[in-house]
């Protein structure tokens, strides 16, 4: 298991990251989703239904559907709650992480399975 800090680590390799201010909107529901994201500092908060969901923070990943599942509608609106460096991490890159180190793979597969059973308890 990767420590959060090893997968920030490996979110520094990625050519593009996006700085967001607290309080901007970083995605909405229903629109197509071609990059998955990786926190590198603060935090985001995933909402649905008018309701937070999970809150995201450094060294975890969210929007990786969209790498998945081609085309991706998200499913999620992912609002900054903090100022944050984001990690833009698109298929390619993706891919370069998971050959390069597969347990990033194994991260990503636990985040998206540990968020699915969140929204499913709801």
């Amino acid at each position: 298991m990767l420590k959060p800090i090893q997968v920030v680590e490996l979110f520094m390799t990625t050519p593009n990251h996006q700085n967001v201010k607290a309080g901007e909107t970083i995605f909405a529901i229903g629109t197509v989703g071609e990059l998955m994201y990786g926190v590198v500092e603060g935090t985001v908060e995933l909402w649905v239904s008018d309701r937070v969901v999970e809150t995201i923070s450094a060294g975890d990943v969210f929007g990786e559907g969209a790498l998945v599942q081609i085309p991706h509608l998200r499913a999620s609106t992912a609002v900054a709650k903090t100022d944050c460096r984001l990690a833009l991490v698109d298929e390619a890159h993706f891919k370069f992480l998971v050959q390069e180190t597969p347990m990033f793979a194994l991260e990503v597969i636990r985040s998206l399975s540990t968020r699915l059973r969140k929204l499913k308890a709801a």
